[in-house]
């Protein structure tokens, strides 16, 4: 066998384990819940959707009433793209670095978020366009490159690089199972992340270009058709890579975007449920709906954003978003909004009083 087909034997080889490695969350933990909620002192479906929430968690936990979730645990992906040059953001690729010193110094939105919930923020450079040795060999401790090649004329990584960065998506996420997380935030940073989000999106979900481009960062239209034609070029390019979703995440994404869908795709793996946030998490695990069909069950989409492709990708995932507040941030933003509804279906399923107990006698 010829060297530059190793990646690629084994990539299919990690791809076929982990779509056999993945199940399902537990039918009879969720069947249980679903009857406890109308045995509650309430009356039936009167908690709308957070009933469906508890019965969720009541399944991804495994176990009928759910424990109070305590450890939420937020890692965000950063990463540059080489598309940027390309004039598809409102911001030049220097903020990215900015955004990212700025999360590790606990002043983005999402550290203000977290803190509010009680989460922990992790943030990873994979791919940015600085060195950011000033942070602290944690940061950088899976860097892949820095930055990405233009997706629109060539492929964004390699395929060995698309590997790697799926692999320590894979890992980040195993660190904070094996740690004792009970619920994943994931979440990104990225200058122009949005268009090889939104590429990925539509090949993996069959549409047309004009069906997925967005204002992103908030372009203006001709900043908006220079991004469309960067979409559209590079699916035109990536589509010989649609069956294999190592290759398609090198063609079109770049290491941020291949680790969080190492990461959620581990996650299904170890049965730990993910709140995904914006375009880009979303457009992650639609890969990972692509290795297995089971893994958005353990998945729930935290908002929905005003980018047109973050609907498409939901719609195809199967998954209805908590809140539609317009939030188009990042950075695991929107998804640590919804948390508390996640915590608050868990807690009211296992502590509120149940109806016959409430009844007066007779």
């Amino acid at each position: 066998m010829s060297a530059p087909e190793q990646p690629d034997t084994e990539a299919r080889d990690l791809l076929a384990a982990l779509s056999a490695a993945i199940s399902d969350p537990d039918a009879s933990a969720r069947e249980a819940a679903t009857a406890r909620w109308d045995e509650l002192a309430k009356p039936p479906g009167a908690l709308g959707r957070l009933e469906q929430i508890g019965a969720w968690v009541a399944a991804v936990q495994g176990r009928c009433p759910p424990l109070p979730i305590e450890d939420v645990r937020v890692v965000v992906m950063a990463g540059d793209h080489g598309i940027a040059a390309s004039g598809v953001s409102a911001y030049p690729p220097t903020v990215t670095a900015a955004m990212v010193r700025t999360m590790a110094a606990g002043g983005a939105a999402v550290n203000v978020l977290a803190r509010q919930v009680g989460a922990t923020v992790t943030v990873l450079d994979l791919s940015v366009d600085d060195d950011l040795d000033d942070l602290g060999p944690s940061v950088g401790r899976h860097k892949v490159r820095r930055g990405t090649e233009p997706m629109d004329v060539t492929d964004a990584m390699s395929p060995q690089q698309s590997l790697q960065a799926f692999r320590a998506g894979q890992a980040v996420a195993d660190e904070a199972v094996d740690s004792g997380a009970a619920l994943l935030v994931l979440g990104d940073m990225g200058i122009a992340n949005t268009t090889p989000a939104s590429a990925l999106v539509a090949l993996l979900t069959r549409s047309e270009v004009v069906d997925v481009v967005g204002r992103g960062s908030g372009i203006d239209d001709e900043a908006w058709m220079r991004k469309a034609a960067a979409i559209r070029d590079a699916m035109f390019r990536a589509k010989p890579a649609l069956g294999d979703p190592i290759d398609l995440l090198a063609a079109t994404t770049g290491p941020d975007i291949a680790a969080m869908a190492g990461f959620v795709t581990q996650a299904a793996v170890r049965r730990t449920p993910v709140v995904l946030d914006g375009l880009v998490s979303s457009s992650a695990a639609l890969v990972a709906q692509r290795i297995s069909f089971r893994a958005p069950r353990w998945f729930v989409a935290g908002h929905l954003s005003g980018e047109p492709a973050h609907a498409r990708a939901l719609d195809r995932l199967g998954l209805t978003p908590l809140l539609d507040v317009s939030v188009r941030l990042g950075e695991g933003a929107g998804a640590l909004l919804a948390v508390p509804l996640v915590q608050a279906a868990a807690v009211l399923l296992a502590d509120m009083s149940a109806l016959e107990d409430v009844l007066p006698p007779g």
